[in-house]
């Protein structure tokens, strides 16, 4: 099975991505990923991604589906692969149907997690994060030691500047711009499952796994 996973952030896409495909035996795979083990493998490709990275640029879209190629043809991904952060636009979905084309393979379905703008920004406002070694916290699900100090390695725990509501919500109206016409290219090719970002981890795998089986 080929999916796509869409959502904005704060929905929980990544945490979910990781959860299904563990669930359905493929690999989880986000542009991010692909980006640093190209890199890490010394590719012709991940050299020229991490020119554009180190510089503070957005890889090309050419470029990126060129890596996404050489991921998806690894032995991992013989029965499928689920893509997190991929696509983000209408050419993108586009280059993808074309790559997958030529693989003789399809895209089985798009999953979109939806979840409304104010319970984002209340999300993602309440994270904090360690300066020093990434861990994140959340002032009300998992709250930061009272010293602000990271009980992993011992760091200042922050407020990101991504984690303010301002930017939260500049983030917001660039994803939705972006991401409106492509929800209606793969509800237009019959293969958009929509499902409810409200509520818990488990509850909202559940209704993915269950729009999956319909």
């Amino acid at each position: 099975m080929r999916l796509v996973l869409l959502g904005p952030p704060g929905c929980g896409k990544g945490t979910q991505a990781v959860r299904l495909a563990e669930y359905l035996g493929i690999p989880a795979v986000s542009t991010g990923e692909i980006f640093r083990e190209a890199a890490m493998r010394g590719t012709a490709l991940g050299r020229e991604a991490s020119g554009y990275m180190n510089r503070g640029e957005l890889v090309p879209d050419e470029l990126t589906i060129g890596i996404l190629r050489e991921r998806i043809q690894q032995k991992d991904c013989a029965e499928g692969s689920l893509l997190d952060g991929f696509p983000r636009t209408l050419p993108q979905a586009e280059a993808l149907k074309m790559l997958l084309s030529g693989m003789g393979k399809s895209l089985g379905a798009a999953v979109n997690i939806d979840l409304d703008n104010e319970t984002i920004v209340e999300r993602l406002s309440q994270r904090r994060v360690c300066d020093g070694c990434g861990k994140t916290f959340h002032l009300v699900a998992s709250p930061p030691p009272v010293d602000g100090r990271c009980d992993a390695c011992g760091g200042r725990v922050i407020q990101r500047l991504d984690d303010e509501p301002g930017t939260i919500l500049r983030r917001l109206e660039v994803y939705r711009e972006q991401t409106a016409p492509l929800i209606e290219h793969y509800r237009g090719e019959s293969l958009l499952k929509t499902v409810d970002g409200h509520g818990s981890v488990e509850e909202i795998q559940s209704r993915i796994r269950a729009v999956l089986a319909t």
